[in-house]
């Protein structure tokens, strides 16, 4: 029998466990749990169909950052290899066409900037083939391998001397901001050929005009781009496809004239006569943009203009390839909290569902001879590469195997709502570990960003570091979210904050009357748009009792001039001039910051240019002049998406303590370090 000091011990242990931690060898997830899992993208096919290179990126909590390696697996998943393991990160893998090398981009071995490098499968080492001054951003090798296109930025003559002092900047572009690169100075993104062979570099295109998305024509005698040519670029979202002869001082060809997004990753057909691309939504909706699969033809010839083959499927497209017997297309659609991958027919627009279901094709990659590899996510497996043969999925990838042995993961389950004026919202439920029928939780509404994006079917981190705290956790797809159409996307235009805020309360009402979850207990928050429908909502109902909005914002007319939207901003709602009235509106928690009582959480990067931490701070200094209870977390350096391992720890242990200490109060004690 165990002494009285020992059962005190064991009953304190069992009083303090983390809440579903049923099994000795499962344990509930811990904010600490992102320096376990491993982040696997970019599943690219080699050219014999043996072998699928892909990035995995991990968190090193000792240097505190984030490395990425490329990693190999054989077709038949009987090998894996991780084929590079500097000290610095290597990415975007690409093989040569004639399976000799796998290419990728890295700063390794003291490069200040990304460069191309070539790994030899024969054996040694990996060589750098590249001095880019400015570094790559992208890049694509020609049909016989000699060549590479390549996608650099024009270098920067300060950059030469890092002893000098620093320069002032001179701005004079009118998009003059964006959050990862900064200010933007007239310095611009070009192609450039690069001959593997004798490492000799020269530039294919210029001007004061971006290119992005090269590819080679079957014969590589041309090059198709994506470019925005008109007088002013950065005063519109317009983008074309381009066409030139893979040589210095050609002159390229429009093929496309569309007044908006002509983009995507430009795919050939096997005859070099036609480009498959992504043509997305009338100008004004740029925000809202639905991709449609279309085609052109390269000559041009009788006049044939652009199809769009998927104009009445009514969903969005991305990542196209043709397949190498040319009838079809394949593309990954959104669709409903799911994301699949899709046959499409070139020449009727027919399409067909290759691999659905309630999971998430993140990217594939096709052979010659017709395998194709993809990457796929389901709410308790992070994304892990793929085989698919007769359309059945067979995995290849295990990276996160070891580590989900020993987590317990709560189970995901999707959800509809009706709202007032008759609005169907779909969303996602994920009830909490250890659930037991009769008692009553306390639910998070988390809301995610964009607005043009999902909560789909896939592994996500928050929700199950929520669940595994004892939390029910809901979304909802309000209106303005993709993967419902578009009508459903641009139904928001210009009227932020007011038809998302219906359809998210609508979901609260439905899930609040739950029999398994406390009414009274409820929690709201997100991140980006997800951040700033967190101040619309908590201005519009004081039902929740905890909230969270992370680089977000609430007076938008201080958002003109100081954010990346400012195309978007004077195309909806108007210069704030001329429209003070459509500005006031869309800013009505700012100006009704005396009907918020929910104690707010705020928290934001200093380097944020995507929706800078100013948001933030307003609405803290406002509940903080209103009494109410809120808080600012500043992380120095950051960018609108937390980099730094450490802070994004630190970021999970604030939103589990803050909703702890409003809503589970028997756990106040030990959520102090809010």
């Amino acid at each position: 029998m165990p002494s009285p000091r020992l059962l005190a011990a064991i009953l304190l242990a069992l009083a303090t466990a983390p809440l579903g931690a049923q099994s000795p060898t499962k344990r509930p997830l811990t904010p600490n749990d992102i320096y376990r899992m491993r982040d696997v993208s970019d599943p690219q096919l080699s050219p014999d169909g043996k072998w699928v290179a892909y990035t995995v990126s991990a968190m090193d909590s000792a240097k505190d950052k984030s490395v990425s390696h490329v990693w190999m697996t054989s077709w038949d998943g009987a090998n894996t290899i991780q084929a590079t393991t500097s000290k610095q990160s290597e990415h975007d893998p690409r093989w040569s066409p004639d399976n000799r090398y796998l290419a990728f981009l890295s700063s390794r071995e003291g490069a200040k900037e990304t460069q191309l490098w070539l790994l030899d499968r024969r054996g040694g080492e990996a060589a750098r083939i590249s001095t880019v001054p400015a570094g790559i951003s992208d890049y694509a090798w020609s049909p016989d391998g000699n060549r590479v296109v390549l996608v650099a930025e024009d270098p920067d003559s300060a950059e030469s001397d890092t002893t000098a002092p620093p320069k002032p900047i001179v701005v004079t572009r009118y998009h003059f901001k964006n959050d990862d690169e900064g200010y933007l100075q007239d310095r611009h993104y070009h192609l450039y050929l690069l001959d593997v062979a004798t490492q000799k570099l020269e530039q294919l295109t210029s001007g004061s005009f971006d290119e992005e998305s090269p590819a080679w024509s079957p014969d590589g005698r041309s090059i198709a781009f994506v470019s925005n040519h008109d007088a002013d670029p950065d005063r519109s979202e317009n983008s074309d496809v381009f066409v030139m002869a893979a040589t210095p001082g050609a002159a390229a060809r429009q093929l496309t004239t569309f007044r908006g997004p002509d983009n995507g990753d430009l795919a050939w057909s096997p005859d070099g006569k036609r480009i498959a691309y992504l043509r997305g939504s009338e100008p004004r909706f740029s925000a809202y943009s639905q991709d449609r699969v279309a085609i052109v033809s390269v000559d041009g010839g009788n006049g044939a203009a652009p199809r769009v083959l998927t104009e009445a499927f009514d969903r969005p497209f991305r990542s196209l390839h043709w397949s190498s017997d040319g009838a079809s297309i394949l593309g990954i659609v959104d669709d409903d909290r799911s994301r699949y991958l899709a046959r499409v027919n070139p020449n009727d627009g027919a399409v067909q569902h290759v691999v659905d279901g309630q999971r998430v094709v993140g990217a594939f990659s096709q052979s010659a001879s017709g395998e194709v590899a993809l990457l796929v996510s389901t709410p308790t497996e992070p994304p892990e590469v793929y085989a698919i043969s007769a359309d059945t999925l067979r995995r290849l990838s295990h990276q996160n195997d070891a580590w989900l042995s020993g987590v317990q993961l709560a189970q995901t389950e999707g959800i509809s709502a009706k709202g007032k004026d008759g609005t169907v919202v779909d969303g996602l439920l994920v009830k909490p570990l250890g659930f037991t029928a009769g008692r009553r939780y306390p639910a998070l509404l988390r809301i995610h960003g964009g607005p043009n994006l999902q909560d789909q079917y896939d592994f996500h981190f928050e929700r199950q570091l929520f669940a595994a705290n004892g939390y029910v956790v809901f979304t909802a797809n309000y209106r303005g979210s993709a993967g419902r159409g578009e009508a459903y996307g641009t139904s928001i235009f210009a009227d932020w904050g007011d038809k998302e805020v219906k359809d998210l309360l609508a979901m609260t009402d439905h899930v609040a009357a739950m029999d398994f979850v406390d009414p009274a207990r409820l929690g709201i928050g997100g991140w980006s748009y997800g951040g700033i429908l967190t101040d619309y909502t908590i201005a519009s109902d004081n039902r929740f009792k905890a909230a969270i909005a992370g680089a977000g914002s609430a007076l938008q007319l201080s958002m003109y001039g100081s954010d990346e939207y400012i195309v978007q901003y004077e195309e909806e709602l108007g210069v704030p001039w001329k429209h003070q009235d459509a500005w006031l509106k869309v800013s009505y928690p700012f100006f009704h910051a005396d009907r918020i009582h929910t104690p707010t959480l705020f928290l934001g990067g200093t380097s944020d240019f995507n929706v800078p931490v100013i948001g933030g701070e307003q609405m803290y200094q406002a509940l903080r002049s209103l009494g109410v209870d809120t808080r600012l977390i500043v992380y120095p350096g950051q960018h609108h998406g937390i980099g730094r391992p450490s802070f994004k720890v630190d970021r999970l242990k604030r939103y589990v303590a803050w909703y702890d200490h409003y809503l589970q109060p028997q756990t106040n004690a030990a959520t102090t370090a809010r």
